[in-house]
């Protein structure tokens, strides 16, 4: 029932994206022409990324959501300011136009690095999880059987390496599209965002055309990947505790010393600092600034820590 749920959530969710997809592309396909030269490295960004989306569509969605969310904080930023916080009108004014432009410039740096994100995210994945998929493959190997089956093994598992992404796409090239080995391979090297995976099936690409020994090559590329692990993770472990001191710094001491100073402020007389009351600075900063920072920190967090 559980997965049911789950499933019936994915659709709705992929059915609205679809929607929207369609609509942005209907109003703005025709006029993308312009901007594709400003995005012109996006689209192989988009492959890496295995979005699934056409160049255009993902270029209209862009500048349709950017629009859309410009015209909707303009609009309500300056209300708020006014009504709720009693900011003055023409600060609101100014304070909604400066909110929208700001909105839409995110918006436009929140699509172009979504791909980059949803890229290097897998790339880590596979990084992470390519020592114990060339380990299963050198077994697989030592048993004698040949690459395309290596291949087909490593996408049926039961419970999917991020490496399967690419193996299936290998797979696809043989059987959907009648490529040789070879070929599929080589595709297959150009599309993935993993420079050790590249690494690993060029390396097999010229293992094939010299006639070398697949399963020497495999279990020395094995160990090779297993010491780059061990390095990684170390390397981690010393990042944590500075981003561990950066944490109490950014999110616990920086905010507290501001909410203090605005609060003594605040009981001084000193009712604004500039055009914003200290009571509305204070509400950003809590509601605001507190939970952007956290956003950032964890992103930046899962940017770094491994998978396994």
């Amino acid at each position: 029932a559980q997965q049911e749920r789950e499933s019936t959530v994915a659709t709705s969710k992929a059915s609205i994206v679809d929607k929207l997809d369609a609509v942005a592309y209907r109003l703005l396909g025709d006029k993308v022409q312009m901007f594709m030269p400003l995005f012109e490295d996006l689209e192989k960004t988009l492959l890496k990324a295995e979005l699934k989306l056409n160049f255009k569509v993902y270029l209209s969605l862009l500048i349709f959501c950017s629009l859309i969310a410009t015209a909707v904080v303009t609009t309500l930023v300056p209300f708020l300011s006014y009504s709720v916080f009693h900011v003055s009108l023409v600060p609101a004014m100014l304070f909604g136009v400066g909110s929208g432009m700001f909105t839409g410039a995110a918006s436009v740096f929140g699509f172009y690095f979504y791909p980059v994100y949803r890229a290097d995210a897998h790339k880590r994945e596979v990084d992470d999880e390519l020592p114990f998929a060339v380990g299963y493959m050198s077994v697989l190997s030592s048993a004698g059987v040949n690459v395309e089956r290596i291949f087909e093994s490593l996408t049926a598992l039961e419970k999917p390496l991020a490496v399967s992404v690419e193996t299936r796409e290998f797979v696809r090239g043989i059987k959907l599209f009648g490529l040789d080995a070879v070929t599929s391979l080589q595709k297959t090297a150009e599309r993935t965002p993993s420079e050790r995976l590249r690494e690993l099936l060029e390396g097999i690409v010229s293992t094939m055309h010299s006639g070398s020994n697949m399963t020497v090559y495999l279990r020395l590329k094995f160990k090779t990947l297993m010491r780059l692990k061990k390095h990684s993770l170390k390397k981690f472990s010393d990042t944590l505790s500075v981003l561990a001191e950066v944490y109490v710094a950014l999110l616990l001491t920086g905010p507290l010393l501001f909410i203090i100073m605005l609060s003594v402020m605040s009981m001084l007389g000193a009712g604004t600092i500039g055009p914003f009351s200290t009571d509305l600075l204070l509400n950003l900063i809590t509601y605001v600034g507190i939970p952007a920072c956290a956003l950032v920190f964890l992103v930046v967090l899962d940017a770094l820590m491994p998978k396994w």
